[in-house]
């Protein structure tokens, strides 16, 4: 009989088997951070927009505070760049549609001959 804890000397070692690794957990909810992702994103991009930019802005904040609180599986860079580029893009429609419209106002009372 062959002792067990000694190993055979005609086998080839094994080497240790890889982890396994776990896919995604299933019923993981990030769509409130994937449309605040977006929606910041557009807001960036048109802050320059009067209005338009400061309403995305607007959107993109609040998604990124509710996919913040309801969604704790979600990536946290999802619902973080959608509030950052959000109210980036929020401030800088803001000032713009402001600036816009003093110099509308200033050039309608004939400010500028």
């Amino acid at each position: 009989m062959t002792d067990p804890v000694t190993p055979d000397p005609t086998t080839p070692p094994v080497a240790p088997a890889a982890p396994a690794y776990a896919p995604a957990p299933v019923g993981v909810k990030q769509t409130l951070s994937l449309v605040s992702f977006i929606v910041g994103l557009v807001a960036f991009l048109f802050g320059w927009a009067l209005i338009f930019g400061l309403a995305a802005g607007i959107v993109a904040i609040i998604l990124g505070v509710l996919g913040r609180k309801r969604e704790p599986g979600a990536p946290k860079w999802m619902w973080l760049v959608g509030i950052i580029a959000g109210a980036v893009g929020g401030a800088t429609s803001l000032v713009i549609t402001i600036v816009f419209f003093v110099a509308l106002a200033v050039a309608a009372a004939g400010g500028y001959r």
